[in-house]
C-alpha cells in the first residue's frame, strides 16, 4: 500500500491552472499533489551571443524554491551569492527539456525563458516544473502566433515528465516526498507526447533493479506522460 493509497499506476491529482499572473506571455500555476509550481515565460527579442546571426531561437530556463517550499527554511540563494548545484543542474534540465520539444528555426531569433518558482514541494518538483512549463512556453507561443510575430508554431510536441521508481519492492508511479525519501530505485522520466524520450534520470537509492524493473517503470512513465500531454494540450487550449 502506498502511504497516500493510490493504486500502483495512479498519478496524485493534477491541476493546471493558465493566466495565473498579470504581466508573462504565458504563465500557469502547476499542480501536481501537494507540489506546486509557478511558471511563467517571457519573450524577448534577443538571443545568447553564441548563436546571434544564425536564425535560430533559444528556449532557456531558471529554477528556484521559496525558502518555506519545504517543512523547514531554506536560506535563499540569492543570500548566499550563488545558486546551488542543485538549482543549476535542474533548470538547465527544464530548459534542454523544452528546447527538444521546439522547432528553433520556425521560432526564429528570438528567446523565451521560462521561470519556475517552487511555491511548495512534496516531491517530483522537477517534473512538475518540466510540465507546467511547456504550458506557459505554449501560450507564449500562441501570443507570438496570434500577434503574427511568427507563422509556423515551432511547438513539435507537448513535453512533459513524470517520476516512477521502486517503493516497497513495487514500481509506482508519480512519487510524492514519502515513497521518494523512501524509494529503493528513483527515476525521472521526460518525453515527448507521442513518448520518444528526452531524458532518463535515473538511480538506485539503496538497491539494485533489473532490466525487468526498468521496462515497468518505462511502461508506467508512457501512461502518466501520456495523461500529462492531454491535460497540457487542455489547458492550453
Amino acid at each position: 500500500m502506498r502511504p497516500s493509497g493510490r493504486e500502483l499506476s495512479e498519478m496524485r491529482s493534477v491541476s493546471i491552472e493558465t493566466g495565473f499572473t498579470k504581466h508573462a506571455e504565458g504563465s500557469v500555476l502547476m499542480k501536481m499533489g501537494d507540489t506546486h509550481v509557478l511558471c511563467t515565460a517571457t519573450i524577448e527579442d534577443r538571443v545568447p551571443p553564441f548563436i546571434k546571426g544564425s536564425g535560430l531561437g533559444w528556449v532557456t530556463a531558471e529554477y528556484g524554491m521559496l525558502p518555506r517550499a519545504t517543512n523547514t527554511r531554506m536560506r535563499r540563494e540569492a543570500a548566499s551569492g550563488k545558486q546551488g548545484g542543485r538549482t543549476v543542474e535542474i533548470q538547465r534540465l527544464i530548459g534542454r527539456a523544452l528546447r527538444a520539444g521546439v522547432d528553433r528555426v520556425a521560432l526564429g531569433e528570438r528567446q523565451i525563458t521560462v521561470d519556475c518558482d517552487v511555491l511548495q514541494a512534496d516531491g517530483g518538483t522537477r517534473c512538475a516544473s518540466i510540465t507546467g512549463g511547456w504550458v506557459a512556453l505554449r501560450l507564449a507561443v500562441n501570443a507570438l502566433m496570434k500577434a503574427g510575430d511568427i507563422v509556423t508554431d515551432p511547438l513539435v510536441s507537448p513535453v512533459a515528465a513524470v517520476s516512477c521508481g521502486i517503493y516497497a519492492g513495487q514500481p509506482v508511479l508519480d512519487l510524492d516526498y514519502p515513497e521518494d525519501s523512501e524509494a529503493g530505485v528513483d527515476g525521472n522520466f521526460i518525453m515527448t507526447a507521442d513518448g520518444q524520450l528526452i531524458e532518463i534520470q535515473m538511480s538506485a537509492e539503496g538497491s539494485t533493479f533489473s532490466r525487468d524493473q526498468m521496462n515497468s517503470l518505462m511502461d508506467l512513465a508512457e501512461k502518466g506522460v501520456g495523461e500529462l500531454a492531454a491535460m497540457q494540450l487542455a489547458a492550453a487550449k
